[in-house]
């Protein structure tokens, strides 16, 4: 494994920040991650003259989601916590983040797409939010699914627990585009769209359009946490569920 879970560099002349999760295959969303891509939002967050950032990932799959150890009892405190600190972070981040998607994108890892602008989709790409599987709920997908694809498209997934296929994403607004190379589709829609545009004009205007929900989604998200931790942690099954997952075998639920 990688001592490195991110690498970030500066691209376009500088007005494009990339940031690609760096620990295939899984590119699990967890404390060093997350904390990695706090430090280097934060630090290019007065960078001048940035017009966006591109997220993306190594290996065959964007991300298979969140530290399923890190969800258990003693330590889902603090994943909570961090994870949200930084998609509210993203939120409120002021240039656009644009996302390219190939393989699974789970759980946190779908949070952070959507915690960004537009989605870019291989063929292979496949989205899901599994956690009601593991006895649980996401609370981030929660806030950030509706308002992007509908209420009853986002209860059908957060509720099932299905995955979607590019095709059907496309189809529900999730992702913006399909492409063979999702990268490049990407690149391609911020040279077009962005790269000629003003860095402070860009900024005010993301506010502009994101403000209400950036407050809205940390309010709400204090909340959820509160449920997760004094509720659904108190439950037989939430633990069951997470340490089946983890000893591979099928859950055995007791409806409590």
């Amino acid at each position: 494994m990688s001592d490195t879970p991110l690498k970030v560099w500066l691209d376009r002349g500088g007005a494009l920040l990339r940031l690609r999760l760096s620990r295939p295959k899984a590119n699990i969303i967890d404390a060093p991650m997350v904390a990695a891509l706090r430090a280097a939002l934060s630090a290019h967050h007065a960078t001048a003259g940035l017009r966006g950032a591109l997220l993306d990932a190594e290996g065959p799959h964007f991300s298979f989601g969140a530290s399923v150890e890190e969800h258990l009892p003693e330590q889902c405190a603090g994943m909570l916590a961090a994870l949200h600190g930084l998609l509210g972070e993203m939120l409120e981040w002021p240039a656009p983040i644009l996302t390219a998607v190939h393989g699974q994108c789970l759980g946190g890892g779908l949070e952070l797409a959507c915690a960004g602008s537009l989605i870019f989709a291989a063929p292979d790409a496949k989205f899901a939010q599994p956690e009601i599987k593991l006895g649980v709920f996401a609370p981030a997908a929660s806030c950030l699914l509706p308002p992007r694809i509908g209420q009853a498209a986002a209860e059908d997934l957060l509720l099932s627990g299905r995955s979607v296929d590019a095709q059907e994403a496309l189809a529900l607004s999730l992702v913006t585009a399909i492409a063979d190379d999702a990268q490049a589709a990407a690149l391609d829609w911020f040279d077009r769209h962005l790269a000629d545009k003003s860095a402070s004009s860009l900024a005010l205007a993301l506010t502009a359009v994101r403000a209400a929900r950036g407050a809205e989604l940390r309010r709400r998200l204090r909340d959820l946490e509160a449920l997760y931790l004094d509720r659904l942690m108190k439950t037989r099954d939430a633990s069951e569920g997470l340490n089946a997952f983890l000893a591979k075998r099928a859950p055995k639920w007791e409806h409590a």
